[in-house]
């Protein structure tokens, strides 16, 4: 919001007042004038892709040489992987265009194994060019335990076209089959898994409405009253049609119109569904309290992209944290009855550290210091750190602590997109990844320190017991392919050959994914946990599990909600480091039951089952 403060003196009292000096302060105010006009322009120089200036706190940089040796290895090729991205662009730059390329990792056969979602936009209807030999649709893929996909989009009824974002997967009618839900522009799609390899379009049926100017972005299954049944939260960025973005005109010079931020497009409310049984959902938006509006012109505020849902406060409830593009940041409390407070200001974590609003991407949230210290990461735009709020005392107060932590100035150049918490080494701590990539292909020519194509960035936790502190990765401790320029978007992990560590698929707008296998060879020990259901809902979503090994208790929740438009994996990979088994496992189920697990076995997959 622009300061508007009130004047409180008159002009002509002020002009009385200062009536002999006014030739000493006039040139006060000239001397003034050319001494900052020579700081500005030094300035600019040293902050040249700045968005803003600031004095950083001195980060904490672990010696390099503690970082493992565990190499990412491509072998999208090898992996039967065939899938590329269509984002319908034919010169015209609509703003969709550059945003999509959600993905989701889940076992939709029920083998065991992590399949493999990616999720497409299509060619638009008006555009001169758009007739192709065929239309591009989602793709399906089957993993057969060991790395290697076949494609199963074929009579699958996911052989769709339509302009999709990201993808939400969770078993909403508890029936034992993951089901899909794909989001958009203009249209949302729900598709119940009938088994077999078979999913049934159920949209309207389920009571799911859409709007041709709605946007839809990342969404969760999330059952938020804990009455065993997943509901369903759908992010939406801003109110869109080919009318709306070309009035907008966003140009940029040398280059004409360009792809650009959404300040000037309105706002949109997220969306609410309760589940209702019987395969009904029902719009609670509105009573529940997340329809937040502009003070001054009474219009939608969120611009959302991202979507963190986890229990902020140990209360067995899920809350809701909304990553905004350009506006605060949204944290959405659980009052328990079925409504929620928006108290992201009050936490501190709708704003930086300077009260400023930034482009916020992908999300994800974690206890990194395998302490009771939630953590919230959040990939900003280029020229902006990543966030890092960190839950103080007060489980509901955070402070930005990336600067601190190693994980903001190394991160300040890139533009951030996905991005989530993972052990990909298998020491017990969990490390960040981000996905990275310009939204506008011709940046370079206006900002030489800025490329379409950017690098992947891996950090490393160097924690210990008494604090913790990332280090970028480089590529001599996890090999190239990582690190490949693309014009990176959605990410998601899954173990996608039984190894037990970590992969990683990252894709791209408008090109191929690309297929990450983790080949780490240190010989650290793991557990692997799928939780089931019973009186919580089957997938067990918003469940906690503690791992106690060596004095040290690791903490995570089931939420395949991680990062920009996608999903990771259900079960959840702890790593172990060199002990040969853990001291407890405990789980904290939807609603606060605790369950003790007296025996599992490392270095394979445990399925847990909850009491009844």
């Amino acid at each position: 919001m622009p300061d508007t403060p009130e004047r409180a003196q008159n002009d002509a009292v002020i002009g009385r007042a200062f009536r002999a000096s006014s030739w000493v302060l006039l040139l006060a105010i000239i001397a003034a004038g050319l001494g900052f006009l020579v700081w500005w322009k030094s300035d600019q120089r040293k902050r040249a892709d700045s968005k803003t200036s600031q004095t950083d706190p001195e980060a904490r940089h672990p010696a390099a040489a503690q970082i493992p040796i565990a190499r990412f290895t491509d072998i999208t090729a090898q992996s039967g992987i065939k899938f590329a991205h269509v984002n319908g662009a034919y010169g015209e730059k609509l703003l969709p265009e550059t945003m999509g390329g959600g993905v989701a990792f889940f076992d939709f056969d029920n083998d065991g194994a992590a399949d493999l979602l990616f999720i497409n936009s299509a060619y638009w209807p008006w555009a001169t060019n758009s007739a192709a030999n065929t239309n591009p649709t989602m793709a399906l893929y089957r993993n057969d335990g060991r790395g290697h996909f076949t494609g199963a989009t074929a009579g699958s009824g996911l052989d769709v076209s339509f302009f999709g974002m990201g993808a939400v997967v969770g078993d909403y009618d508890n029936d034992g089959n993951v089901d899909v839900f794909i989001t958009g522009v203009g249209e949302n799609r729900l598709f119940h898994n009938l088994g077999g390899g078979k999913f049934e379009d159920v949209t309207t049926r389920a009571g799911l409405t859409n709007d041709p100017k709605r946007w839809s972005t990342s969404a969760a299954f999330v059952d938020y009253d804990n009455d065993g049944r997943l509901d369903l939260f759908v992010c939406n960025y801003v109110k869109w049609s080919r009318e709306i973005d070309r009035g907008v005109n966003y140009t940029l010079g040398g280059i004409g119109r360009a792809y650009g931020p959404p300040l000037n497009f309105e706002g949109s409310f997220p969306l609410l569904y309760h589940n209702e049984g019987g395969g009904r959902f029902r719009d609670v938006s509105r009573e529940a309290g997340i329809q937040i509006t502009n003070s001054a012109t009474g219009q939608p505020m969120a611009k959302s992209l991202g979507l963190a849902p986890v229990d902020l406060n140990d209360d067995g409830w899920i809350d809701f944290v909304l990553a905004n593009d350009q506006v605060q940041n949204f944290v959405f409390s659980n009052r328990h009855n079925g409504t929620f407070a928006e108290v992201g200001a009050q936490s501190g974590v709708a704003f930086d550290p300077y009260g400023l609003a930034r482009g916020a991407m992908g999300i994800d949230s974690a206890r990194f210091r395998n302490d009771n210290a939630l953590g919230i990461a959040i990939g900003n735009f280029a020229n902006e750190m990543n966030a890092l709020y960190v839950a103080q005392n007060d489980s509901l107060l955070f402070a930005d602590e990336a600067i601190t932590e190693g994980i903001g100035p190394a991160s300040r150049q890139l533009l951030k997109f996905g991005l989530f918490f993972f052990d990909y080494d298998l020491d017990g701590r969990l490390d960040v990844l981000t996905c990275n990539g310009h939204i506008e292909e011709e940046i370079s020519k206006l900002q030489r320190s800025q490329t379409y194509r950017q690098p992947a960035q891996l950090f490393w936790n160097a924690s210990s017991m008494k604090g913790a502190s990332f280090v970028a990765v480089e590529s001599a401790q996890c090999g190239k392919d990582l690190f490949k320029p693309i014009v990176g978007r959605g990410s998601a992990y899954a173990d996608i050959d039984g190894g037990g560590d970590l992969d990683v698929v990252l894709t791209q707008i408008h090109g191929p994914p690309v297929l990450l296998r983790n080949d780490q060879q240190l010989g650290r020990h793991w557990l692997r946990l799928k939780l089931v259901g019973a009186k919580s809902n089957r997938d067990a979503i918003g469940a906690w599990v503690k791992v106690h090994v060596d004095g040290r208790t690791l903490a995570q929740q089931v939420m395949p909600t991680k990062g920009y438009l996608s999903q990771s994996e259900l079960p959840l990979t702890f790593g172990l480091g060199k002990a040969t088994r853990p001291d407890g496992v405990e789980i904290i189920w939807p609603g606060g039951t605790t369950q003790k697990v007296a025996q599992v076995k490392v270095d394979t997959l445990n399925v847990i089952q909850e009491n009844r």
